[in-house]
């Protein structure tokens, strides 16, 4: 057996979690599927996987050899479709979830103009703000905004996403700007599924807790509350961007930030001959969202010297 299809079948096993799973996904049994990673570990000399009756998880060697694979998988599929895209038409259904705000207000405005760049693709996109199994669940790709470092999946950034501290003009005269993180402390903050911030400035990271004056699991209800002037909210520049640029609301403590390794990713499984209906997508979105991003322009952006 060749040793790429060695390495695509031991991806297949970390990203689908079990040996039987992978099998299902490759038409081959189990007993196949281990056979494969056991060939694999002889020939490295190393054990990649440890093996209990409930799970697998990767070693310390496995961890290391598994971040490259999927490298150079990538970098296959990178070739493959690079001649694809000169010789196949893209076509069939593709099955996309993204969260729903960003899905409403940067997905869906765009697929009228993808879909007549490539009218054989039809598009079932789901909005959701839960942690989806795209293996599991059989979708293509997702759209995640998060820091994807300790992914199994393969990720391609998208756009930088931008979080920045921000209350509408209103409140701000009725209650004074915060001039330092601790004045925060007497302010109204909101915040929805979680009770800090953590934030990155010139001199380093800081965690503010938060008593949010309003609990949801509504990221848009948030959104409207801090439109309203009912406080501080940290918020993403795609989000608000244009209510920043308009001076409907405005930056505050611009020296502090979230992450930056929290991005805008398109993620889908490790396997060889990526579909060409998936990266004609990927390519597309991020053709549209640009460098800087759409929703980033006109805006005054700091950027902390610990920013990566």
């Amino acid at each position: 057996m060749d040793r790429l299809a060695e390495l695509d079948i031991f991806a297949r096993v970390v990203t689908a979690g079990s040996m039987s799973a992978a099998g299902r996904e490759l038409g081959l049994s189990p007993p196949v599927v281990s056979k494969r990673i056991k060939n694999l570990e002889e020939r490295l000399g190393t054990r990649l996987l440890q093996r209990t009756t409930r799970q697998l998880t990767l070693t310390e060697s496995g961890k290391g050899f598994y971040e490259r694979v999927v490298a150079i998988l990538a970098s296959v599929d990178e070739a493959e479709a690079w001649v694809s895209r000169r010789t196949a038409a893209a076509r069939g259904t593709l099955r996309v979830s993204a969260p729903t705000s960003f899905g409403r207000m940067h997905i869906a405005p765009h697929l009228v103009e993808f879909l007549r760049l490539y009218p054989e693709i039809t598009i079932d996109l789901s909005l959701s703000d839960a942690f989806v199994d795209i293996v599991a669940e059989g979708y293509d790709l997702a759209i995640r905004i998060a820091d994807l470092a300790d992914s199994s999946l393969v990720a391609k950034r998208l756009a930088p996403n931008h979080r920045v501290l921000c209350a509408a003009p209103g409140y701000l005269a009725a209650h004074g700007a915060p001039l330092s993180l601790a004045d925060l402390a007497q302010h109204r903050l909101l915040l929805h599924n979680a009770d800090q911030w953590r934030l990155e400035g010139k001199c380093g990271s800081a965690t503010v807790r938060v008593e949010s004056a309003v609990r949801t699991n509504s990221s848009e209800v948030i959104r409207e509350a801090v439109l309203a002037g009912m406080g501080i909210a940290l918020r993403s520049t795609w989000d608000v961007g244009p209510e920043i640029d308009s001076g409907r609301l405005a930056i505050v403590l611009p020296e502090w930030q979230a992450s930056a390794r929290v991005a805008v990713h398109a993620v889908y499984p490790s396997r060889r001959h990526l579909a060409h209906k998936v990266r004609v997508f990927m390519d597309f979105l991020g053709e549209r969202f640009g460098n800087p991003p759409y929703w980033d322009k006109g805006l005054t952006l700091s950027a902390p010297a610990n920013r990566s």
